[in-house]
């Protein structure tokens, strides 16, 4: 049986200029090492932060680099991003700045993307609508295996500057109720981090994804967590694959080397 593969992409940041770094020739690398694997992806989901800044250019740039993948391309804004601008460039659900959840169908893989973004703020958060809206999702079809998505990866990470701006403990445990009653998921996925985590919400494995632009490293006592420049940033770029196969489901993450053939 043929195995569903599911790319996941996170945190392009198109438009920014960290450490001197543009990171575009980056997701381009990341671009091409997916189109150059043994065996093709079904579909591409973009966890969020696309542009630095939201700005149309950037999201329609992220569009048309994307299209090179050759595969249906399904994103979610970050905190980087604007709905708008987002839902313009590659004709999302919704209008305006309302939050962009949807599923769609990969294969025998259900997909599904939540929106944890709030408009002008780091940390993520869901509307009490919003999770119910999830709760009826996952209960359309509670056999099928199912993959969540969102920007802000529900799990702790133990680095202070860095779970203060994602999901809160009582978020968390919002989401946890709804997942804990919807055993198809398979894993829960999300970016926002710049690095590989992982851990479990409700019994159910989660996943932060590696950037494709910059990754952070793992300073637990910064000397100062409201310092932007605290933050230390390192290579290389890299992307998720998740794999359905028999109804398990593996993900796995590929880092991208400077020998790397991509």
């Amino acid at each position: 049986m043929k195995p569903v593969l599911l790319a996941q992409l996170s945190d392009l940041h198109l438009g920014a200029n960290w450490e001197g770094v543009d990171p575009q020739p980056r997701l381009e690398q990341v671009i091409e090492a997916i189109r150059t694997l043994p065996n093709p992806v079904d579909a591409v989901v973009v966890s969020g932060d696309l542009t630095a800044d939201g700005g149309e250019d950037d999201s329609l740039l992220a569009r048309r680099l994307l299209d090179r993948l050759e595969a249906p391309v399904h994103v979610l804004p970050g905190n980087h991003d604007l709905r708008e601008s987002l839902r313009a460039a590659f004709d999302l659900p919704g209008e305006g700045d309302a939050p962009i959840d949807y599923s769609v169908e990969v294969g025998d893989l259900r997909l599904v993307l939540l929106d944890s973004i709030v408009p002008g703020q780091d940390p993520g958060a869901f509307d009490p609508a919003q999770l119910r809206w999830l709760d009826e999702e996952l209960g359309k079809e509670p056999e099928r295996p199912t993959l969540l998505a969102m920007h802000h990866p529900p799990l702790t990470t133990g680095l202070p500057e860095w779970d203060a701006i994602n999901l809160s403990p009582s978020e968390r445990k919002a989401l946890a109720e709804v997942v804990a009653r919807h055993p198809q998921l398979r894993a829960i996925v999300g970016g926002h981090l710049h690095r590989i985590a992982t851990a479990a919400l409700a019994g159910c494995p989660v996943l932060s994804a590696p950037s494709t632009y910059l990754q952070m490293l793992p300073d637990f006592m910064p000397p100062d967590f409201e310092d932007d420049d605290a933050a230390v940033w390192t290579d290389p770029p890299g992307f998720a694959l998740h794999v359905l196969l028999d109804g398990e489901l593996s993900s796995q993450v590929e880092l991208l080397g400077p020998n790397h053939g991509g």
